[in-house]
C-alpha cells in the first residue's frame, strides 16, 4: 500500500524516543521514507509521555516507532493510546520500554535488532582476525622499534588457518558470527544449552559443553544476553581454563563476565581481550586495566553495535516493517512475549 502524508487510510504512526535518537536514526530522508508508508506525526519524537502535546498524539496513534530513550509502554500510557496497535523499535533489545502491558494488550511488536546484530558481528570477526594474526602488538613493535620482524621467524602461534574459535551463545548476534566465519579456516565451537546438536550440524559448527568451549578456543567470544541466570557466567574457574594466550571477546554485556577475575589474568599476561563492554561501563577511573601497559588487550567505547552510517539500516528495517504491518503482511522481525527470558 503506498500512502502520502496525511493519508487518513493508512496508520497513524508517531517517533517515541529521544530526541538525540531521532536525529541519528531518522534523518529527513529516513523520515521521508517513513511518511511515505504511514501517516505520520510530524516531529519532534514523543520522549515524554506525559504532557499535553503527547497525550493527543497518543490518542489516535495506531504505530509507534521507538527508539533509544523511549519511556516505558506502561499500563498507564496505554490507557492514553486506545488505538495502538503495533510498537517498531529502531533499536534492538525492547526490555526497557515494551511492558507487560502491551502484551496483554495484544500490541504487535517489532524490533531491529536483526539489523543492530550485523555490525556487532562485523567487529567480532574483525577482532578474531585481527588478534588472530597478532595485529596490534606487532604493530606496536613495529613503532617502538622502526625494524620490521624477519617473518620466517613468526611464531606458529600467530596466524589464522585451523584457529578454534568458541561462540558462547547462539543469540542473534552469535548465529551471525557464526554466518560470517564461514569463508574462513576456523574451527567453530558453540555452547548454547537450547541449542541441540543437530542444530548446531545445521549452523556449521560443533556443540560442545561450556568448560570445554573455553580450555578448547583459541578466541572465545561472549554473546550471551545479559539475565539473571548469565550474570557472572564467565566466571574465574572458566578464565582459568583457557589456554595461555587464548583470547576472549566480549561485545555482549560487560556483567556476563566477572571483571576480576578476567582483569587478573589480563594483568598477569595468562589471557588476551578485547572489550567492547565491561563492568561497570565505563571502568572507573582508577580502574588497573586502564594503566595496563602490556600488548594483550584492547577496550573500545561500546562501538561494536550500530554507529553513523550503520543508522540508516536500523531506519530502513524500520520503514520495511512498518510497510508490512499497514500492508496486512505482518512482520519480519516479530518480537513474542514467549522468548523474552532469552532476548537481551
Amino acid at each position: 500500500m503506498r500512502t502520502s502524508p496525511g493519508d487518513r487510510s493508512a496508520p497513524r504512526t508517531a517517533l517515541a524516543m529521544g530526541p538525540a535518537a531521532a536525529a541519528a536514526v531518522f534523518p529527513p530522508d529516513a523520515l521521508a521514507a517513513l511518511g511515505r508508508v504511514c501517516d505520520l506525526v510530524p516531529p519532534p519524537a514523543l520522549d515524554d509521555f506525559t504532557t499535553e502535546r503527547a497525550r493527543a498524539v497518543l490518542r489516535d496513534v495506531e504505530i509507534l516507532v521507538t527508539g533509544w530513550g523511549c519511556p516505558a509502554l506502561d499500563a498507564s500510557v496505554l490507557a492514553a493510546a486506545p488505538r495502538l496497535r503495533a510498537v517498531v523499535h529502531s533499536a534492538g533489545s525492547v526490555r526497557a520500554h515494551v511492558t507487560a502491558a502491551c502484551w496483554d494488550r495484544g500490541v504487535e511488536v517489532s524490533s531491529a535488532a536483526a539489523a543492530n546484530a550485523l555490525p556487532v558481528a562485523e567487529y567480532t570477526v574483525a577482532m578474531i582476525l585481527l588478534t588472530g594474526k597478532r595485529v596490534l602488538e606487532r604493530a606496536r613493535d613495529l613503532r617502538r622499534t622502526r625494524r620490521r620482524d624477519d617473518p620466517l621467524d613468526t611464531p606458529r602461534t600467530v596466524g589464522n588457518f585451523g584457529r578454534t574459535v568458541g561462540i558462547l551463545s547462539a543469540s542473534m548476534v552469535g548465529r551471525r558470527v557464526v554466518e560470517l566465519l564461514r569463508p574462513y579456516d576456523f574451527r567453530v565451537l558453540l555452547h548454547d544449552p537450547c541449542v541441540t546438536a543437530a542444530e548446531a550440524d545445521a549452523l556449521g559448527v560443533t556443540a560442545v559443553p561450556l568448560d570445554e568451549l573455553f580450555a578448547r578456543s583459541d578466541t572465545v567470544s561472549v554473546h550471551t544476553p545479559l539475565l539473571p541466570g548469565t550474570r557472572g557466567l564467565v566466571g574465574r574457574r572458566l578464565i582459568s581454563a583457557m589456554r595461555p594466550g587464548a583470547v576472549l571477546i566480549n561485545t555482549a554485556r560487560g556483567a556476563v563476565v566477572d571483571q576480576e577475575a578476567l582483569t587478573e589474568a589480563v594483568l598477569h599476561g595468562r589471557v588476551r581481550a578485547v572489550l567492547d563492554v565491561t563492568d561497570p561501563e565505563v571502568l572507573p577511573p582508577g580502574h588497573p586495566l586502564w594503566d595496563h601497559d602490556g600488548d594483550n588487550l584492547l577496550i573500545t567505547p561500546h562501538l561494536a553495535g550500530s554507529q553513523g552510517n550503520e543508522w540508516a539500516r536500523l531506519a530502513d528495517l524500520a520503514v520495511r516493517e512498518v510497510a508490512r504491518w499497514t500492508a496486512g503482511d505482518g512482520f519480519a522481525h516479530p518480537v513474542r512475549r514467549e522468548r523474552l527470558d532469552r532476548l537481551a
